[in-house]
């Protein structure tokens, strides 16, 4: 038998699918408990930071670059959003609902946006992350993101930094070819 977790079944089975308008709202949830996984870190204020604005989700939901992983009752566990940043795939966000993790999901999900990215001949995935948490980078390594050295930051990659680095996020660009 199953535990449940509020609404959250812990089924073993799930699917990787393009996000429906229905979905979007969950998104939010997802993100805010995804951040509680930083509260024994330097960046435990992260947990009362505001989630992704709905107008950011939908404009990139109608570009069809919001993925959601959805257990087998197709409740959403976990999602992903890429946007293009100067001709590149940016992997914006990726949370995955804590009652979920260490399942995969988050790789398959990854994953999910470079096939897509490679589809769209996009000649690079790019993503921020945190170096200097112990089970962020890792992740990201093992999934073959290498670190980008900053005179290869594109203008529009800098200026994502520079918004991350004014909310207090000393995270570092990663990419993979």
């Amino acid at each position: 038998m199953p535990q449940i977790l509020d609404e959250y079944l812990l089924f073993p089975d799930y699917e990787i699918r393009f996000a429906r308008i229905e979905d979007l709202v969950k998104l939010a949830e997802i993100e805010q408990a995804a951040a509680t996984l930083f509260c024994n870190t330097p960046y435990a204020f992260l947990v009362n930071a505001q989630p992704l604005s709905m107008d950011f989700v939908i404009q990139q939901f109608q570009a069809q670059r919001v993925w959601v992983a959805v257990n087998d009752r197709d409740i959403v566990v976990g999602y992903a959003i890429a946007q293009e940043v100067d001709g590149n795939a940016y992997l914006q966000q990726i949370d995955v609902h804590p009652a979920y993790g260490r399942r995969g999901i988050g790789r398959e999900l990854v994953e999910r946006v470079c096939v897509w990215a490679k589809k769209q001949n996009y000649h690079k995935i790019l993503l921020s992350t945190f170096l200097d948490i112990e089970w962020n980078a890792p992740f990201y390594t093992k999934l073959g993101f290498q670190i980008l050295p900053e005179v290869e930051l594109s203008f529009g990659f800098q200026q994502i930094g520079c918004k991350e680095a004014e909310a207090g996020l000393p995270i570092s660009p990663k990419l993979v070819d």
